[in-house]
């Protein structure tokens, strides 16, 4: 056997410049600034870009999303565009159950039946005016019935990770055993933004017409000039209270995510909002520390056809600090073994990043090969062995 299994080591890299950020862990980046008081029964702000949870309460506690349900409603709609599967050009025939006058008392694009509408209008229908009734037409439309619609939601919320979230209608109507969390909202929000640019813009807009009733959205934060807000998505039932996920951005490109829930009143979710996002603009940055292919250092690598490897990260990395404290970071790479050997894949993690801050560790992301190593010859294989086991011998 030429290979052998040896011991973790950590090998320290300090330096005073942010190389490879990930999730930070909200306790320490906060240090000694003081989150807003609000009046909801949970939430949460992250950042978009880091991942970071800057301030919640309650942030994992289940509750009633009311139409919040609709941001994986339009989910599903966007990847089934984004595959090709239907068009926004379709033709949707209004059928019974999707039909306006099936919601008395609650928000809907009015619907005739048998109308026949495109897919772009009832996607509008649902993410502008959170129209019930659209949201039928559409599950009916992508998967045939409106159960087959809620069980891909709920695979995409096992995709998602999502601890505390399970859909049983595609409108957010109350219904026992629906419920999700701040948290996990916030993760439906990102995934959206991310993952699905296009459908995102259609959350910016203010006002949808349809059968000549013209009706805006309910997202009144899109109104305010005090902050750029360009989404997401509200809703309420008596159960729910008034709930509301917000994104904005700054001028420096960041980005937060907010979310509130089981707010009093149907203004106060916009007032809890605000005070959310410009708290967590006025103390907080989001750097790119490293974009991605951009090599981190080279590795020495036993038993493979290249001596090294490079290494990095795939995707762009981000960092989220207080203000003014980007040059106290530092960090240093911590490798899972201490001789890489080969094969490696590109993308494999071998190791990772550690930031610290005021000797606290407030991150850390995975360290990946950025390209393949293949197994080497018999005799490259042998002379490695040879020489792992006399470093092994001294060590």
């Amino acid at each position: 056997m030429f290979k052998q299994v040896y011991r973790k080591t950590k090998l320290a890299l300090i330096s005073s410049m942010l190389i490879l950020p990930t999730n930070l862990m909200a306790e320490e980046i906060q240090h000694s600034i003081s989150t807003p008081q609000l009046n909801a029964q949970t939430y949460i702000l992250m950042d978009y870009h880091s991942g970071t949870v800057l301030a919640a309460l309650n942030p994992d506690q289940r509750q009633y999303p009311a139409s919040l349900t609709k941001m994986m409603t339009s989910y599903v709609i966007g990847d089934a565009l984004k595959q090709g599967k239907i068009n926004n050009s379709d033709i949707v025939t209004v059928g019974e159950s999707a039909w306006g006058k099936n919601f008395p008392g609650s928000s809907k694009m009015f619907l005739n039946l048998n109308q026949q509408v495109s897919v772009a209008d009832l996607h509008r229908g649902i993410v502008i005016v959170s129209g019930n009734d659209a949201c039928v037409a559409m599950a009916e439309y992508i998967a045939g019935s409106e159960k087959n619609f809620i069980d891909t939601m709920n695979r995409y919320v096992a995709d998602f990770n999502l601890k505390n979230t399970h859909f049983e209608t595609v409108h957010g109507l109350d219904s026992e055993g629906q419920y999700s969390s701040a948290r996990d909202m916030a993760i439906i929000g990102s995934h959206i933004i991310r993952d699905l640019p296009d459908e995102y813009k259609i959350y910016a807009e203010k006002e949808f017409t349809f059968n000549k009733i013209k009706q805006p959205n309910r997202n009144g934060l899109l109104w305010d000039k005090t902050i750029h807000v360009d989404g997401m998505k509200t809703g309420h039932t008596d159960k729910a209270g008034y709930n509301l996920v917000a994104s904005a951005v700054n001028k420096d490109n960041m980005r937060l995510i907010s979310v509130v829930m089981g707010v009093p009143t149907y203004k106060g979710r916009e007032i809890e909002s605000k005070k959310l996002l410009q708290w967590g603009f006025a103390n907080f940055d989001t750097f790119k520390a490293l974009e991605a292919g951009k090599i981190v250092l080279e590795q020495k690598v036993y038993y493979g056809d290249s001596s090294k490897v490079e290494l990095g990260v795939l995707q762009d990395a981000f960092i989220t600090l207080p203000k003014g404290r980007q040059a106290d970071v530092k960090a240093r790479y911590e490798l899972e073994n201490k001789y890489l050997e080969a094969p490696l894949t590109k993308g494999q993690t071998v190791g990772k990043v550690i930031y610290q801050l005021d000797g606290k560790t407030i991150a850390d992301i995975n360290l990946q090969a950025m390209n393949d190593v293949k197994e080497g010859s018999f005799f490259g294989k042998a002379w490695d062995w040879l020489v792992l086991t006399v470093k092994n011998f001294f060590n």
